[in-house]
């Protein structure tokens, strides 16, 4: 594929693939650094891209694989980003009530650190950004019932560890 070609096809595709990150990752900048990835991966393999029936198909799943790649590492080093629920609660609540909220807010961040990365993402897309069972299974590549079942292990998991704290 040739570089007018590949800014063509390719570069249009930014915006969505963005859009599909961010459902993924809470940081906008690991969203960007995952699009470069994706794109540097793309550039690199452009020769190759004449063979692929879908290019935007092809981008989406690398897309999702850098995503889940870098949920992975950040749960294996401890850092996983549950919402920035903390900064949302209302000054108005009693200080007491702040404090609890806080503490069960760290208590799911290390509890949802115990998950799979990919049930961490179907419980994040499910609960945090309100999908459907059927876009959450479009967006992982997965089928409907394995993304059923990823949620009800994930809610039983983060149950049974929450009631033990």
């Amino acid at each position: 594929m040739e570089k007018e070609r590949f800014k063509t096809e390719v570069s249009p595709l930014q915006k969505k693939l963005a859009g599909y990150a961010r459902r993924l990752l809470d940081n906008p900048q690991d969203v960007e650094d995952a699009i470069q990835e994706v794109f540097l991966k793309l550039w690199n393999i452009r020769r190759e891209l004449d063979r692929y029936h879908s290019v935007e198909a092809l981008a989406i799943r690398m897309t999702r694989n850098v995503c889940l790649n870098r949920l992975n590492a950040s749960r294996l080093h401890g850092e996983v980003p549950l919402s920035n629920s903390v900064s949302q609660l209302s000054c108005e609540e009693n200080p007491y009530m702040i404090l609890e909220k806080k503490d069960e807010i760290n208590h799911l961040e290390h509890i949802m650190g115990k998950l799979s990365g990919l049930q961490q993402v179907i419980l994040r897309m499910k609960h945090v950004d309100g999908l459907e069972i059927r876009e959450i299974a479009e967006l992982t590549g997965s089928t409907p019932e394995n993304v059923r079942v990823n949620l009800s292990r994930a809610r039983k998991k983060v149950k049974e560890l929450f009631l033990k704290i």
